[in-house]
Parts: C-alpha cells; sequence; structure tokens
C-alpha cells in the first residue's frame, strides 16, 4: 500500500518519520540533545502533503475504472504473499518433523543396536555361564571317574590278595593232603611187602594150581569140539542126500546174489534212459514223470496242443523262408509216414533264428526237440563217450521222436587231423560218429554252427541238407521290430496286462 500513501517516490520514508527524527536527532536549541520531544510539539512540525496526496490519489483511484480490479490485485497479492509465507512456515514445520522422525529413527537405531549388543553381551554370558558350567560338570565327571577308579583298584588289589590267601591255603592244604597221601601209601607199601614176603609160599602155590587149571580146561574144551566137529562132518560127509542140497543150496545163493546185482545195474539204466534227462541235454520239451508231476496243468496242455506252424514267430527273408518251409514239410511227412530223418546242418552269424526254427520245426512235425551244446562236451573228458552214447540211448527211447540240435556244434566236431584236439574230445567225436553213422527213424540230428569249414569230414557225409541264415535284411528287421511291439507293448496296453 505504499503508492497508495506516496511512498517509494522520494527516500522511502515518510516526510514525517523524517522530520520527527531530525529533530529528534537535532533536538531544540535549549535541549541540547539530551531532551525528548515536547507534547506540545508534537504535531508542530506535521506535513500534511503526504495526506493530501493519499487522499488525492484515493479520489483518483474511486474515479477510475480499474479502481475495484487494482484493490482485487492487491488483495490477491497480499493472499499470494501471506501463502507464500504459510507454505515456508509449513516447509519449516514440515521439516522439524523430518528433522523429529530422523531423531526418533537414530533413536530406535541406536536402541535397537544397544539391545543387539545387549544381547549378543547376554549371549556371550550365557555361554560362558554354560562353559562354566560344562566344565565344572566334566570336572565333578572326572573327580567321580577317578573316585570309581579309585575304588575298583581297591577292591581289585582286595580280591587279588584275598584270591593269593586262598590260594595259599588250598597249596598248603593240598600239600599236607599229599604228605599224609605219600605217607600212608608208604606205609601200605610196605604192610602189603611184608605179608607178600610172609605168604611167598603159599601165593606161588596158588598160581601153580590156577595154571594147571587154566591148561586142562582148554585142553578139554579142544578134545570136546574137535569131537563135535569131526563126528559132524563125517555124518555129513556119509549122507549124500545133505551133500547134494548144501551144494546146490550155494549154488542158488551165488547165482541170486549175481543175478540181483546185474538185473539192478540194468534196471537202473533203463530207467535213467526212459525218465531221466542226460547231463549233455540242457533243455527238451520232453515229458518226463518228474516234470509231469510238478506241473501237471502245463503237461497237460502239451500233450493236447496241436502242431504249429514252423515259421509262427519267425521273420526269415522270403528265399530262407521258402527254403525252410520245404524243410519243415518233408520232417512232417517223414515223421507220419515213419521214415527215416534227414540230418540239417544250420550255418550263420548268432541271431539269425537257427535255435528258434529247430524248436518250431519240432513242434511243426510233433516231435520232442532236446538242446545240447557243443562246449559242454570238452570238460566232461573220459566221460564224454558215456554222455554221448546217453544222449543218443535216451534219444532212441522216445516214441514221438527227438530232433537233437547240436548248438556250436564245431566246438567239438572239429577235424581229428589236426593236433590241438585232446585225445578224450577224439574219442567223443568216435562215440558221435558211431551213433550217427546211420539214418534213423527214431531222431533227426541238426548241427548249429558259426564256421561249418572247421567240422571234420566226416561230419560233413553225415549233413543231407545245408541252410545258410544269413543276417536279416531292412524288410525283415521293420517286420521284427512290429512283431515284437505288437507282441510286447501294444498287445498289453490293449488287453491291460503287464
Amino acid at each position: 500500500m505504499s503508492w497508495l500513501f506516496g511512498w517509494g517516490r522520494g527516500s522511502g520514508a515518510p516526510p514525517v518519520e523524517e522530520q520527527a527524527g531530525a529533530e529528534g536527532t537535532g533536538g531544540t536549541p535549549g535541549g541540547g540533545g539530551s531532551g525528548g520531544v515536547k507534547p506540545g510539539d508534537k504535531w508542530s512540525n506535521f506535513d500534511p502533503t503526504g495526506l493530501e496526496r493519499a487522499a488525492k490519489a484515493a479520489k483518483e483511484l474511486d474515479k477510475s475504472r480499474h479502481a475495484k480490479e487494482a484493490l482485487g490485485l492487491a488483495r490477491m497479492q497480499e493472499q499470494t504473499v501471506q501463502l507464500e509465507h504459510e507454505s515456508k512456515v509449513k516447509e519449516y514445520e514440515a521439516a522439524v518433523e523430518q528433522l523429529k522422525g530422523e531423531q526418533i529413527h537414530l533413536q530406535g537405531e541406536e536402541r535397537r543396536k544397544t539391545l543387539a549388543e545387549e544381547t549378543k553381551q547376554n549371549q556371550a554370558r550365557a555361554q560362558f555361564q554354560d562353559k562354566l558350567a560344562r566344565q565344572r560338570y566334566d570336572d565333578q565327571l572326572r573327580q567321580q571317574q577317578f573316585i570309581n577308579e579309585e575304588n575298583l583298584r581297591k577292591q581289585e588289589e582286595s580280591v587279588v590278595k584275598q584270591e593269593s590267601m586262598r590260594k595259599a591255603t588250598i597249596e598248603h592244604e593240598m600239600e599236607l593232603r599229599r604228605k599224609n597221601d605219600l605217607i600212608r601209601v608208604e606205609a601200605e607199601a610196605k604192610a602189603r611187602a611184608q605179608v607178600e614176603r610172609e605168604n611167598a609160599d603159599l601165593i606161588r602155590e596158588q598160581i601153580r594150581l590156577k595154571a594147571a587149571e587154566h591148561r586142562q580146561t582148554v585142553l578139554e574144551s579142544i578134545k570136546t569140539a574137535g569131537a563135535v566137529f569131526g563126528e559132524g562132518f563125517r555124518a555129513f560127509v556119509s549122507d549124500w542126500d545133505k551133500l547134494t542140497a548144501t551144494a546146490a543150496g550155494l549154488t542158488l545163493l551165488a547165482a541170486g546174489v549175481y543175478s540181483a546185482r546185474n538185473a539192478t545195474a540194468v534196471a537202473g539204466r533203463y530207467v535213467e534212459a526212459r525218465l531221466g534227462r542226460p547231463s549233455l541235454v540242457r533243455e527238451t520239451s520232453r515229458i518226463t514223470v518228474a516234470e509231469a508231476i510238478k506241473h501237471p496243468i502245463k503237461t497237460t496242455r502239451r500233450l493236447r496242443s496241436r502242431p504249429q506252424d514252423a515259421l509262427e514267430g519267425v521273420v526269415l527273408s522270403a528265399s530262407l523262408e521258402g527254403r525252410v518251409r520245404d524243410v519243415a514239410i518233408a520232417t512232417r511227412n517223414t515223421r507220419q509216414n515213419k521214415g527215416l530223418y534227414r540230418n540239417i546242418l544250420m550255418y550263420g552269424p548268432p541271431g539269425t533264428g537257427k535255435t528258434l526254427f529247430a524248436k518250431k520245426l519240432a513242434l511243426h512235425s510233433g516231435m520232442d526237440y532236446a538242446i545240447m551244446t557243443g562246449g559242454d562236451v570238452a570238460p566232461l573228458g573220459r566221460d564224454g563217450v558215456t554222455a554221448m552214447h546217453k544222449v543218443f540211448d535216451w534219444a532212441s527211447t522216445s516214441r514221438r521222436g527227438v530232433l537233437l540240435f547240436v548248438d556250436e556244434a564245431d566246438a567239438f566236431l572239429r577235424k581229428r587231423s589236426t593236433e590241438k584236439i585232446s585225445e578224450d574230445l577224439r574219442a567223443t567225436l568216435n562215440a558221435f560218429l558211431y551213433r550217427t553213422g546211420e539214418q534213423s527213424n527214431k531222431f533227426m540230428l541238426v548241427l548249429a554252427s558259426n564256421q561249418p569249414e572247421q567240422f571234420d569230414w566226416a561230419i560233413n557225409d553225415r549233413i543231407d541238407e545245408i541252410v545258410n541264415f544269413a543276417l536279416p535284411g531292412l524288410d525283415e528287421r521293420e517286420r521284427l521290430v512290429r512283431m515284437y511291439f505288437d507282441k510286447f507293448v501294444l498287445g498289453p496296453a490293449t488287453t491291460g496286462r503287464q
């Protein structure tokens, strides 16, 4: 509002105040500068020009069109200044509150640190006290253990002392007893010797009489036994009927013992050939009595089973499949017509289906199969010949016929001219050649080998058919994968079986 009263145009202070200040500083002539303004002189030098200018300005302002806007603008400026002052006051108060909050936070942080330090000190104090307690407890345990050991040592010393005293007492008693026994035995020996010296003549006479009586008794026994046996032998020899009956009885007894022993051996071999299974045969479909008793249901199913297709479950190439199918048909017709079986050699890499086809061929033809390996022959040594004869004897007793499959046949059917073959293996090979010299209507020989060139030349003469099982091609392998996928994955998944 300074512009309203004309302030600020000149010196920036009201003229009245300047005059009053000048009068106050200069003083009156009579005052000497130390006296105050008199009450009568307060308005004596008042300049009313300022008020006049203010009144004039107020009149001009009232006459102006913008008087109200100017007044409102002045009010707004005053309000703005007041708001600025209030905002500064609030900022100051906020700063004060922030300082208070920071101070409270610092106090809380200090308090937390103080509590943490106190907790740490308390824990350390507790740990130290616990350590002291443990040390005291350990000291007590050691002291108690020392006391117990000391008591135990004293007890052991007492026991040892008592035992030594008891042992000394027993030894003293035994020593006294031994001395008493020696004295008693010595006295008895002396008394007995004195009695024997006094009765020596009587004792000798008693011994002489006993010997004479014993000799007389033995002589009488010999005479009596000789007379009895002599009379009996004389009566036996003089009686011709008794002599003949005795000789016949002894002869019949010897014949019965010999016949029973040989008959038992023959019956045992017959039972073994009929009911048992040779040691060289690892697997067979032939039903034995023990197997029939152990698995009756399985045996019944096998007896009632019908002949199967020889190539069921066997995946081969087209040419090989036609070849083996002809072999299967010929073998089945041979069995039905009770003809002589043809021996077959199947060679090729491992895992091409030789063993599987041999089993299927036997089941298709209505025969039993028996599988043996050539590697089992060499360890038998000198017993190999007997084992080989047992195999062929066992196969010859079958009414259905046996397909004898020899896997890895080159292990013992190798050439006899080589020096690597042993005498026992050579004898076993000769026994095998002897039993396969002619075709049989009891068994069919099927040999499997990876190296057929190692066979003895005599083996080649006994082979009628040679079939090469080569590795399966891409089509055969795809058929194998599909067949086993259907059998072990798709089939159990659709039927719900594991």
